[in-house]
């Protein structure tokens, strides 16, 4: 069954303000339900039929790109008192949203949020032009009652992943040349050690090859969900 048809899987973790229910939907798009809110992060037409999905208390956006911004599924999730959190180079392409830098953090609807770095360090897309400049995109880290949940956007495997602490959930892309390969998000998750970690943005990526490299790490369970 494909994104569009709405049937997507779905992992429920326990937290200490009720369950989190983590909806897959594809590539970098995701939706939580929690305490009675939706969360969506960058959530994007070409998966899925907005339409026809819960409409949103809060939207997440990681940067500007194609497959991060549609502003036409922000528009199908639309709903008064809705938020919007995107990183600076969002500022100005999403009505209203609140602009978060790198370090920077803000609380709403019961739920913290975190901005914290993401960006490349090997991979141009010219000589001097990383595909993500230090700076401008963000992770976030999410704190749903006692859970941290860290969506890490489109990153490698930067050094500021050793300053994360007590990550529950972690999310880290994996395809290359664009984000990180199999080994360099296995070097990423070692770095913080998240108790839960999802591949995903991995494209045609062999997921499965995370679990392999993190088979024998103690206290790291790999799941592999369709976020191609």
């Amino acid at each position: 069954m494909t994104a569009k048809t709405g049937h997507f899987e779905k992992d429920v973790l326990t937290t200490s303000g009720g369950d989190l229910e983590i909806t897959f939907i594809g590539h970098a798009s995701l939706m939580f339900a929690y305490g009675g809110k939706i969360i969506h992060v960058d959530p994007v037409t070409a998966e899925a039929d907005y339409k026809a999905l819960p409409k949103a208390d809060l939207i997440v956006i990681t940067h500007d790109h194609y497959d991060h911004l549609d502003n036409a599924a922000v528009e199908a999730l639309k709903k008064p008192g809705m938020e919007v959190v995107a990183s600076a180079p969002c500022e100005g392409q999403v009505a209203g949203a609140v602009i978060l830098k790198n370090g920077q953090s803000r609380k709403t609807m019961g739920i913290a949020i975190e901005a914290v770095p993401a960006y490349n360090i090997l991979h141009m897309q010219a000589p001097g032009h990383p595909f993500h400049p230090k700076g401008e995109g963000n992770g976030y880290v999410l704190t749903f009652g006692d859970k941290k949940v860290y969506v890490a956007g489109d990153t490698e495997n930067i050094p500021e992943m050793a300053k994360l602490k007590d990550i529950d959930v972690a999310f880290l892309p994996m395809n290359l040349p664009y984000t990180m390969s199999p080994e360099m998000a296995a070097d990423a998750a070692l770095k913080f050690r998240p108790k839960i970690l999802y591949p995903y943005h991995y494209g045609d990526t062999d997921a499965h090859k995370l679990e392999t490299l993190l088979k024998n790490e103690k206290g790291i369970e790999v799941r592999v969900r369709k976020m191609k």
